[in-house]
Parts: structure tokens; C-alpha cells; sequence
């Protein structure tokens, strides 16, 4: 049963990120992007790391998506276009992905998974909050640090590029 719930999630997860890929709206790229985020979200849960799964929705799913739909709208990516959608299939699409992910998040919840997987010194390693702050902040500091200077960077890239749109 646990197989058979990662397997759709991780299905889901996949479809979600090409569905990003291939759509030709911002916005729904970023819907998409969000579904990913939670299919990933849910995949922490399946490996009995709730501290993941809730920074996964929290830090991921919440703060990066609103700063990624804040960049969107700031590009003015957002307008309505005259031309009816090319990709007719996205809305459907997506519809599925996220009820699928829903049932999966509520089976698990409810104890689908009651079987937990043997314990390794990697899943000790990342579901204790102490251990993974302190691995973040001591062996992985610089992979965290270039992360949010490029997260910088991209942001104040988009700033200066609609300031010159703006000029123009």
C-alpha cells in the first residue's frame, strides 16, 4: 500500500513539474511549480519526516510561491490574453493532479502508512529539527547560502528589467 501511495505521488510530482515546464502562462507554471511543491511535501510525509513535510509546505509552498507570483505579477505576466488557451488540457490537468494528491495526503494522514520503514542513520539524520539546523548551518552553510543569494539575485533582476520596460 505505501508503494502503490508513492508511487502516485511521485506521478503526480512528475506530471506537475512537466505540466510547469510546457505551460506557456506564467501564472500557470507557478500553480503547477506549486503542485510539485506539495507532491514533494507529501513524499516527506510517506518517509515518516513530518519536519520536512511541514517546512517543504511552509517555506516552499508558501514563501518562495509567493515570491515567484510576486516576480510574475510584477513582469505583468499575469494579463489576460485575447487568445484562447493552446494547451486546452492544463485545467483538467490539473484538476486530477491536485484531487489525486489530496486522496494520497488524506490516506497517509490517516494512517495508510502505518508500516514506518526501518530505521536508518539518514532518516534519524533529517527527521530530528536539532540535527538537520545544525547539518544546514555547519556542513551544508554554503549550498544554503548561494541558494538565497541567486533567490537575491533574481529578484532584483526582475526589478531592474521592469524598471527599463518601464522607461522605454
Amino acid at each position: 500500500m505505501e508503494l502503490i501511495l508513492f508511487l502516485i505521488t511521485a506521478l503526480i510530482a512528475i506530471a506537475g513539474a512537466v505540466a510547469m515546464l510546457v505551460s506557456r502562462n506564467a501564472v500557470h507554471s507557478a500553480l503547477f511549480l506549486l503542485l510539485n511543491f506539495a507532491a514533494i511535501a507529501v513524499l516527506f510525509l510517506l518517509l515518516q519526516a513530518p519536519f520536512l513535510f511541514t517546512i517543504q509546505l511552509t517555506v516552499y509552498a508558501g514563501a518562495i510561491m509567493v515570491l515567484f507570483l510576486f516576480v510574475v505579477m510584477l513582469l505583468g505576466a499575469e494579463k489576460v490574453e485575447d487568445t484562447p488557451d493552446r494547451i486546452a488540457w492544463q485545467q483538467p490537468l490539473a484538476l486530477l493532479l491536485g484531487l489525486a494528491l489530496l486522496v494520497v495526503s488524506v490516506v497517509v494522514g490517516l494512517g495508510g502508512a502505518t508500516n514506518p520503514p526501518p530505521e536508518s542513520e539518514a532518516l534519524i539524520q533529517f527527521s530530528d529539527p536539532r540535527t538537520l539546523g545544525a547539518l544546514l548551518f555547519t556542513d551544508y552553510l554554503l549550498p544554503f547560502e548561494v541558494t538565497g543569494f541567486i533567490l537575491l539575485i533574481a529578484v532584483i533582476g526582475v526589478v531592474v528589467l521592469n524598471q527599463r520596460r518601464r522607461k522605454i
